[in-house]
Order: C-alpha cells, then structure tokens, then sequence
C-alpha cells in the first residue's frame, strides 16, 4: 500500500493549514473534536475505523495522526506498528487507557504524545501544535531571521552531527538515526547543557516535551531508549 506523501512544509507553502487525521470511533467525540481543532485552526480530516483511517492516508496528504487506542475490530497500537513502518507521519495517541503502563508503551512504540481521555480540546489543539513544531510544521517566529543570536544549526560530538533546522541526527558513519520528536528533544537538551545533571521536571521543561508528570517513567522511558539508540551506534549519549 502507497501511502500519500507527507508535505514537508517549505515556507512558500505555509499558507495552507496543517492536515490533522482524527481517528476515533465515537461519533459524538469525534464531531466534538474535530470541530475545536478545526477551530484552532486546523484542516481536520476524520476516520471512525482503521481501514478508514488507510482508505483517507492512501487518498490525502495527512501532516499528523490523533489516533484513538481503543478501535473497534483492532487496536490503535497494532495501528500504529503498521502504520510506522510505511510512514514518519507524527502520532499522538489518545485514549480512555490512561495508566502509567499504557502512556510507557505508547513512548515505547514511538509515538510523540500521549493523552488520557478525558482531555481538554484545548489542550488537545496545543499538544499538536507543539509535535508539528518539533518536528517542522509550523513557522515560528525565529524560523523568520532576523535573530543573530540563535543557536548554531549544526552541532557535532564525538564524530555526530546533530542538524537543528532539520531535526536529524547523524551517525559518525554518516547513516541517518531514527529519533522520535521526544527524542530529539531530549538529545538537544543534553547536548544544551554538557556536563550537568538535569532532572526528570528540568528535563521535561527544557525539552518542551509533554510526556505526561515527573513522577511517572515516561522521562526514563525516553532516556533509555536515546542511550539504546546511540549505543547501537557505538556512542554514549553526551552528558
């Protein structure tokens, strides 16, 4: 299956609104949010069932998934798996699964945010803004110029090259590491502060990462998956 390619959001495009895919199958909760994300300014396109949720990502452009855990006839992490392997599409799960261990298996699996039903629209509206912006989708004020003291595109450690601009991570060896937005997140914040202990709250603010509180495993989650992907490479993570 052929997937509909994902826009890469060159500035001369950003007229256009992001293309949001809501997939949740309750009606009334549906409606409900796809109206406050449109709201917020959204383009929102909607899916009741996983294979309509294949039917619209084979017939649009799609800048982002909300993707509902609890589907009938399969599960939104099954989902998920399937739909990583064909696409570096950003997902945030949303889901009446609120634990601890479902918010660590949703990091786990890779996904750039986790919200427990009930949520706020709102809220909802502001935690996808902040994954396009990780991850390039949406100009911000010093994607504009104008600021000679922004912070250096390209920063390099032990033979890697992390690109800013592009949020990518290169190995010594020059191949490409897959990081999740969290994830690089995480990264340029260490690479931010060397030499410093940081805590999971002082993590997570500096980051601007919402994985949910300092108190649960979701910061650790994210710390060792990074150092597992580094060591692969044959790194330790910068500290």
């Amino acid at each position: 299956m052929t997937l509909a390619s994902t826009p890469k959001f060159p500035h001369e495009t950003m007229m256009a609104p992001p293309t949001i895919l809501l997939v949740e199958d309750d009606g009334a909760l549906r409606t409900l949010t796809a109206r406050a994300l449109r709201q917020s300014g959204f383009n929102v396109l909607t899916a009741a069932t996983g294979a309509e949720m294949w039917v619209t990502l084979r017939e649009s452009a799609v800048n982002l998934v909300v993707l509902d855990i609890m589907l009938p006839g399969t599960s939104g992490f099954d989902l998920f798996r399937r739909l990583r392997r064909e696409s570096d599409v950003p997902i945030i799960f949303v889901s009446a699964r609120g634990s601890e261990e479902d918010r660590v298996l949703g990091l786990e699996l890779g996904a750039d945010d986790y919200l427990a039903k009930p949520f706020s629209t709102r809220e909802l509206a502001a935690r996808v803004s902040a994954v396009l912006r990780r991850g390039g989708g949406m100009e911000t004020t010093a994607d504009r110029g104008g600021d000679n003291s922004r912070t250096p595109d390209i920063i390099r450690f032990d033979g890697w090259q992390v690109f800013l601009a592009r949020r990518e991570l290169r190995s010594p060896s020059g191949a490409i590491v897959d990081l999740t937005g969290a994830e690089f997140d995480l990264l340029s914040t260490f690479l931010g502060y060397p030499q410093r202990v940081l805590g999971r709250e002082r993590l997570m603010e500096l980051s601007r990462s919402r994985i949910g509180d300092s108190s649960d495993r979701s910061i650790d989650v994210l710390v060792s998956r990074l150092r597992r992907k580094l060591q692969a490479e044959g790194c330790e993570p910068p500290s």
